[in-house]
């Protein structure tokens, strides 16, 4: 069922259920208004309380028996981190999108040695592809974004771990910004060494926080890093969550709608997310075969099999731009992006994720048929 109509001063505003980009997504009110809590030391009894009172929840998220560690920053913080700790001295970056060459791009910042193995935009990385990559040279550490926003591209990461980890003391540093809380993420049991994610994507949040996992491979590789620096060191980050605490300062107030949202998952449950955010895709997919079979050429820019349940890339006909498609929606009340980067004039993205229903989906997609004129 759509969600309910609510009040905002000085003026009403909108129904939730209009706003889809793929991030920041829309937060319910409630989860707003838990922001609004008072203020309280943040290396006292209340902090650790709190943080202890969402850890089992956020590590069923992630699907770990690991402590989640949680980061004032935003999620190319803890990407920085990932690199910093774990990388070591070669990396290789897989590159199928914009977001993946951020990550590459980090780690040749940060004085890493990186290969790049890129695959076409909207496509995702094989592990036969990655493998062979592996027995031409020995690296570290791998980069990989789990869901590429910028096209909607679901890498097959349990499938790249099982490859990575055969290489021997190769780790896998796992961007799953618009995965975890809406994807499926087996942590633990697909042996991911360092993953992590925004709370502004699938997990229905402001922006400001960053959650990530790291495995004992990863703070064993962090214990030898030179150069781990000080505000992202995953060995502080271990030794204060272990007292349910943050090695500096936390966010405060987003950490309230942090635990406010945990609890409402919690009473989800992943699985059951999961499957909401799977039904929101497929509905996507599925008109977009029905604007074909009207006339009108939008298709889904990643390949079948190989989708995100959180973000659906459609390339547009031609003589048609993102930008325009986008503000005519705006002009009826609805929010969606135009393609990012090399995609803005070709294509748009819905982000079908957090606390959105098929329903409100439905009354998107009935709109955006009407500005294409279909």
């Amino acid at each position: 069922m759509p969600h309910a109509t609510t009040a905002h001063s000085p003026k009403s505003a909108p129904a939730f259920g209009r706003f889809f980009l793929p991030g920041p997504t829309e937060v319910l009110p409630e989860i707003l208004a838990a922001q609004t809590r008072p203020m309280i030391g943040h290396r006292g009894k209340a902090m650790e309380h709190l943080i202890a009172e969402m850890m089992p929840g956020l590590q069923r998220i992630f699907r770990t028996a690991r402590p989640v560690y949680i980061a004032a920053a935003s999620a190319t913080g803890l990407m920085e981190a990932a690199v910093r700790n774990c990388a070591g001295r070669r990396v290789l970056a897989l590159v199928n999108g914009a977001f993946s060459d951020r990550f590459l791009r980090i780690a040749q910042a940060n004085g890493a040695e990186v290969h790049a193995c890129e695959v076409p935009m909207g496509h995702v990385h094989r592990p036969e592809l990655v493998e062979s990559e592996l027995r031409r040279k020995q690296y570290d550490a791998i980069t990989v974004v789990h869901s590429e926003t910028s096209t909607g591209a679901l890498n097959p990461i349990r499938d790249i771990a099982e490859v990575a980890h055969r290489a021997g003391e190769t780790l896998l540093l796992v961007d799953s910004v618009t995965g975890v809380g809406g994807a499926p993420v087996e942590t633990d049991a697909w042996s991911l060494d360092f993953i992590l994610t925004g709370s502004q994507k699938a997990l229905a949040l402001p922006p400001g926080l960053a959650l990530g996992v790291a495995n004992t491979r990863a703070l064993e590789r962090a214990r030898h890093a030179s150069n781990r620096g000080v505000y992202f060191d995953l060995l502080e980050f271990e030794s204060y969550i272990r007292k349910n605490q943050t090695p500096n300062t936390p966010a405060l107030s987003l950490m309230y709608a942090l635990a406010a949202q945990v609890a409402r998952i919690e009473s989800e449950t992943i699985e059951s997310r999961w499957a909401r955010h799977r039904a929101m895709a497929e509905r996507v997919w599925e008109w977009s075969g029905e604007m074909q079979a009207r006339g009108v050429d939008l298709r889904v820019l990643a390949p079948e099999g190989h989708r995100s349940p959180t973000v659906t890339c459609l390339t547009l006909p031609e003589g048609r731009l993102g930008p325009s498609v986008t503000e005519g929606l705006k002009a009826r009340g609805y929010t969606i992006s135009a393609g990012y980067g090399a995609l803005k004039d070709s294509s748009i993205r819905i982000g079908h994720m957090g606390d959105h229903t098929v329903s409100e989906l439905n009354a998107l997609l009935a709109e955006l048929a009407d500005v294409l004129g279909a």
